[in-house]
């Protein structure tokens, strides 16, 4: 699935920074009986660094939400933020990092290390090293403990450390206090050992990238060439790696953290691409399920040519959705009172910026990045607004920069995610090799979905050359699960609802709930009537329609989101005073 290479605000997948050999010394490793947990390194824990490489927070300046840094605070103070959950797939909304938790008070978070094979067919053959953290919830055993609730965030690529962080911070203290929240960096994602890294970012990124939307031959032959390039490092560092990074070994680890653990069963929540992984570890080890949560809902008969298709036309939807928003607001921004006209001057904009990139960095290729971001949430869309029109209306280019720098910008913690983002998805399933079968595909999608069609296919265009094939995709499905809770925004567009309706028939215990809106990470994101259904699941196991009935129902529903507010609007800042209160 399309992952916005560098973006963090809207959805972002959580990125684990880059850590040296040495650095995993410093973390507490596996006892002969299972893990020895102890301080974290400084890297993992200040800064929530694993999720933007840099300790810093990478949204924009705004929205104006709450801020939950002293909820997140471990040994050091943390700016971090869930972002980059939402995104290659994605993965959680970065707005959800920032939605506080108020008067909760600082975690205790415990580290270590565990040693699993790169092959899980050969246990003792050559290892690998997964990094976990784990925030422990206050009941004693006996006293009403329910367990590990291990949870990612989204990608592939996305490390789990500080969703766990943002997880137990966000959850009811009832909730919270019976779980121990556990996070890990997966495969091949820092500071997981080893981390992947296939090409120099500050090079192959440098900004202004060549136009994703190609207008000659010239032109596709330039962005085929780095697609080829970029596949040809990865094989050059990492061929012993690349033919183990699949979503089945990934599942295979959880379950070894499960044993290390201690645990005769455990609790998931997953994210984007992360319910695609709990439902792989669902399919493979049904009887290890206590509870089961996936929010943004991966659609599994899709793996992964296809998912990419379909996100195509959702994200060309939402994108018109934000067009329509601002074409309401047209006294604020000035852009045309239609849709279609805020859709002219948006594209004027990107043809513009092609011949004259703003700040001599923004290209049309950066400015699609920043603005897929606005598919994923539409907290983002006053921020994204704001830039669009000064640069439209005054050529005032400060705007998009700051959007650039802010989320857009790769260095590289988010290109080590694009490299596992790559080896998992090119190596879980076949991948047409013929560039010609791209080109055809991805000119017929354009015309009715320019917006993210060719931006999509230049994101995933490795894959054509990747030096392992695809396999064949585990056959998701299992009947003998505990019940299953699902949670779907209507008009995702990362990850379709229709992919939520297809999982829900793999798994008949499972009871889907939909939002209306059309956000990428649903719960744990300020929508209280799905928090308080999530809280009631995780404490007693039974979904909303198991509740005083038998029979399978089609579906329980939250109302969205409501769109956002023009930022200078007295609404918008009566909204963002109120957020600050609540």
């Amino acid at each position: 699935m399309k992952r916005v290479v560098g973006v963090v605000a809207g959805v972002a997948t959580l990125v684990a920074g880059l850590v040296g050999p040495g650095a995993a010394h410093a973390v507490p490793g596996q006892g002969a009986r299972g893990l020895v947990w102890g301080p974290c390194p400084s890297r993992v824990a200040s800064g929530l660094a694993e999720w933007t490489g840099s300790g810093a927070p990478r949204v924009p300046d705004g929205p104006d939400l709450p801020d939950v840094t002293g909820a997140l605070t471990a040994t050091a103070q943390d700016t971090g933020l869930l972002g980059d959950v939402l995104g290659p797939i994605g993965a959680v909304p970065a707005d959800a990092v920032r939605a506080g938790v108020p008067g909760r008070q600082p975690q205790q978070i415990d580290c270590a290390t565990l040693r699993v094979p790169l092959d899980p067919r050969e246990p003792s053959g050559r290892q690998i090293t997964l990094a976990l953290n784990r925030i422990r919830g206050a009941a004693a055993a006996g006293g009403g403990r329910l367990g590990t609730l291990l949870v990612n965030p989204g990608g592939p690529g996305g490390s789990g450390l500080g969703m766990a962080r943002y997880a137990a911070a966000s959850l009811p203290r009832d909730v919270a206090a019976r779980f121990d929240v556990v996070g890990f960096a997966p495969r091949g994602v820092g500071p997981s050992e080893p981390a992947l890294s296939c090409v120099d970012p500050r090079r192959f990124y440098a900004a202004p990238r060549p136009d994703n939307v190609p207008r000659t031959k010239a032109d596709e032959d330039v962005l085929v060439s780095r697609a080829r390039e970029y596949a040809d490092g990865c094989a050059a560092r990492w061929g012993w790696f690349l033919p183990h990074l699949t979503t089945e070994n990934t599942a295979r680890d959880m379950d070894a953290i499960r044993a290390a653990l201690g645990e005769g069963k455990i609790s998931y929540l997953g994210y984007s691409y992360g319910t695609y992984l709990g439902a792989v570890y669902a399919t493979l080890f049904p009887q290890r399920v206590r509870r089961l949560v996936l929010d943004s809902v991966v659609d599994p008969d899709g793996v992964w040519y296809d998912a990419n298709i379909a996100q195509d036309h959702s994200f060309d939807l939402r994108h018109r959705d934000f067009l329509a928003w601002v074409a309401r607001h047209d006294d604020a921004y000035g852009l045309g009172r239609t849709q279609q006209g805020v859709s002219h001057a948006w594209y004027a904009m990107r043809s513009r910026l092609r011949e004259r990139p703003a700040g001599a960095i923004v290209g049309p290729s950066e400015l699609d990045d920043i603005y897929s971001e606005g598919g994923y949430s539409n907290r983002l869309w006053p921020k994204l607004a704001a830039a669009f029109s000064a640069y439209a209306l005054r050529s005032d280019a400060a705007g998009l920069v700051r959007l650039f720098h802010g989320q857009a910008e790769i260095d590289p913690a988010e290109e080590n995610s694009y490299a596992v983002y790559l080896g998992v998805e090119c190596r879980d399933a076949p991948w047409p090799r013929s560039w010609a079968r791209w080109h055809a595909d991805t000119v017929r999608t354009h015309a009715s979905a320019p917006f993210m069609a060719w931006p999509n296919a230049v994101y995933n265009a490795p894959c054509a050359f990747w030096p392992v094939r695809g396999g064949t995709p585990i056959r998701v499905g299992a009947a003998n699960l505990p019940p299953v809770l699902l949670i779907q925004a209507q008009h995702d567009a990362a990850t379709p609802y229709a992919g939520a309706l297809h999982l829900r028939d793999r798994f008949p215990t499972a009871r889907l709930l939909s939002e209306g809106g059309g956000n990428h990470g649903v719960s744990l994101a300020g929508n209280g009537c799905v928090d308080r259904l999530l809280a009631a699941y995780l404490l007693d196991g039974t979904t909303p329609a198991a509740r005083g009935t038998t029979r399978r129902e089609p579906g329980l529903s939250c109302p969205g989101v409501p769109d956002p507010q023009p930022a200078g609007s007295p609404a918008g800042q009566a909204a963002r005073h109120g957020a600050a209160r609540r």
